[in-house]
């Protein structure tokens, strides 16, 4: 049966930069016939102090790759200081604060000032090019500077979520070699405190090799200061100038490493090099979210986390935006919270997690409909597949049927999004990420790695090209790079990710592979699982993971958390409909073992669904399960484990 086809919205289509598939298709064509004049078109939308000498250089074998060779730039530059003659007093940062109404608008030229001046205080503080600098801040407006100073002098930051505990810091630390650490006294996310600087004094505890922290005020409480070591940010930037002298820096010099986990356990230090990242984060954000001048764009992500590099910080201000930066959470005091900010600030474009939307979703559709969301035009979905009555739901009810939404897959690795539908110009299918973005070229290859020609094939996801926003390397051990990405399927970068692509061309991401389960030889997609289940009316929530069976090898858990509404219903009761629900929607092979009804799911306090530990527990394998403390409710492990041992005995 064919998938749900919607078309573009002919209001967006008159104006938007790519304004139909005939436009789209010219323009991958010409990424993919010449994609060094390609991308050297669109280097030139940047500010460069001195041009490159050669766009794309590689050696496949090293897997060393170099684009805009012999150029030079700064990436702080681009995204502050040469926009301020033509728009100085605009806003370049909103900051939404945890508190609800609480905003706080930062021009071009406060975000030079303030960028300038933290510049000069890591330069105090012997901070060179090159140098790492760790930011563990909460969202607010000090994280952007700490981040844009480091880029103005060449400093290489590595900003780590602060939601990650005490070890994880230290870890990445010490793997990234810093000598200066930027906290915060403490943070404020859905009206909890987070205390910051305890867990950086946790983290330092014993370490000699970290010279300098330097302390923003967020809160009116006191912390402890360790003498000649720790310093109020406030106090060093009062004594600071508003000038600093920017770096030229080679394209191809580090521009940050941002940690993503591994499957050893010890986490990665993907590194991104300045020039091809700032080109292929600014281009994407135009033509993605179709930006234009005047827009007000809201991404809700975490600046811990690549989609806040890419999209809050860098390809915006890049291009002149006014973006917005959030501090809370979208369930806090309410589920509206999202809506209050989209009316109060009038946003036009706006990108999620689906956990967010499914989060909302669940409380009723009451609570976006309070709000008029009348400004919205874009409506973006990041972090995990999109289940397709997410995408409907989001269509539909938060857009009111008329704005254009983007399914966007990508990863940390990539630097940008790589698949993704194009607002004026793609026709979308709920759940599915459509079509490759300019200059990137998708293969789906079967087990032994050979491609799989034509449409309707599924198996492992790889790309056959270079793009200027790839990492470059893993910082300390280049062999794992190569290891990780690039000899699975030799050629190819592998992305770790399922798909299919359907009869249309289209891309469908199934999930991680080993989030795909062979269950008596078939080969299933936990995310259509997923789908599957919260295509039930009783389902707010499921994840779906694979566990060792005597019989079948592997079969399939499902963990469900159900709508209020279906809270008291007999458990045995919803169990049966359920298996019935995937039955009938994939086939009797499809419908799980186990299906364990549960209050929720454990999650980051980002509310990534931590599906390691769901399999843990679903294996009936209890030691082992790594950091906890990063989750937003740590005792739901617990709670989840006696439930398991109830249904299983063991």
């Amino acid at each position: 049966m064919p998938e749900e086809l919607y078309p573009v919205k002919p209001e967006i289509a008159r104006v938007a930069h790519v304004g139909s598939m005939e436009e789209y298709r010219r323009l991958y064509d010409l990424s993919m016939a010449d994609p060094e004049r390609f991308w050297a078109e669109q280097a030139e939308t940047l500010t460069w102090f001195h041009k490159w000498s050669t766009v794309f250089d590689a050696d496949y074998e090293e897997v060393d790759f170099g684009w805009f060779l012999g150029g030079r730039l700064n990436a702080c530059f681009n995204c502050v200081d040469r926009h301020l003659k033509d728009r100085g007093n605009q806003t370049a940062i909103i900051w939404a604060a945890d508190e609800p109404g609480v905003y706080k608008h930062i021009t071009y030229r406060d975000l030079k000032h303030n960028v300038s001046r933290v510049a000069n205080v890591l330069k105090e503080h012997g901070v060179k090019a090159g140098d790492r600098v760790c930011i563990y801040m909460p969202m607010i407006p000090e994280l952007a500077y700490a981040m844009l100073a480091c880029a103005r002098i060449g400093a290489v930051h590595s900003v780590v979520f602060a939601g990650f505990s005490a070890e994880a810091l230290r870890d990445r630390i010490v793997d990234a070699g810093t000598k200066v650490v930027l906290t915060a006294n403490e943070g404020l996310r859905g009206g909890k405190v987070i205390h910051l600087k305890r867990i950086v004094d946790r983290a330092l505890e014993g370490m000699q090799t970290v010279t300098t922290v330097l302390v923003a005020r967020r809160t009116p409480s006191e912390v402890p200061m360790q003498a000649g070591r720790d310093h109020w940010l406030e106090d060093e930037v009062k004594r600071q100038r508003s000038t600093c002298t920017f770096e030229w820096m080679g394209a191809e010099d580090p521009l940050f490493i941002l940690y993503t986990s591994g499957s050893t356990g010890k986490p990665k230090g993907v590194l991104h090099t300045t020039g091809g990242y700032l080109v292929y984060a600014a281009m994407t954000h135009k033509y993605v979210f179709d930006f234009r001048p005047g827009d007000i764009y809201f991404c809700a992500a975490d600046a811990g986390w690549i989609t806040g590099h890419s999209y809050i910080i860098y390809g915006p201000l890049a291009n002149g935006a006014t973006t917005v930066m959030f501090e809370s959470t979208p369930v806090y005091p309410d589920p509206g919270r999202y809506w209050r900010i989209v009316d109060d600030l009038k946003v036009n474009i706006f990108y999620t997690a689906p956990t967010a939307l499914r989060a909302i979703a669940q409380a009723g559709d009451s609570w976006v409909k309070e709000y008029k969301r009348s400004s919205l035009r874009v409506l973006g979905s990041v972090g995990e597949p999109i289940n397709p009555e997410i995408w409907r739901w989001y269509h539909d009810v938060v857009g009111e049927k008329r704005c254009a939404v983007v399914d966007t897959w990508w990863q940390t690795e990539t630097g940008g999004i790589l698949i993704t539908p194009l607002p004026g110009a793609t026709p979308t299918k709920p759940g599915s990420a459509t079509l490759p973005f300019f200059g990137v070229k998708p293969l789906i290859v079967d087990h032994e790695g050979k491609p799989l020609e034509g449409n309707g094939v599924s198996g492992a996801l790889c790309l056959n090209s270079a793009w200027p926003g790839q990492a470059r390397t893993i910082h300390g051990d280049h062999h794992r790079f190569k290891e990780t990405y690039f000899t699975q399927y030799p050629g190819y970068y592998f992305t770790g990710d399922g798909a299919r692509r359907d009869e249309d061309g289209y891309y469908w991401i199934t999930g991680r592979i080993d989030d795909v389960i062979n269950v008596s030889g078939h080969r299933l997609g936990t995310a259509e699982i997923e789908s599957a289940l919260v295509a039930h009316e009783a389902v707010a929530e499921a994840a779906v993971v694979g566990y060792p069976h005597e019989v079948k090898g592997t079969a399939i858990y499902a963990y469900v958390v159900l709508g209020a509404e279906y809270a008291c219903r007999s458990r045995q009761e919803m169990q049966g409909a359920l298996k019935e629900q995937v039955s009938q929607a994939i086939g009797r092979f499809a419908a799980p073992e186990v299906i364990h009804i549960t209050a929720s799911l454990p999650k980051t306090r980002s509310g990534k669904i931590m599906r390691r530990i769901l399999r843990k527990i679903a294996a009936s394998e209890y030691e082992g399960m790594g950091d906890i403390t990063t989750l937003a409710e740590p005792e739901a492990v617990e709670r989840l484990v006696k439930e398991h041992r109830d249904l299983s005995g063991r």
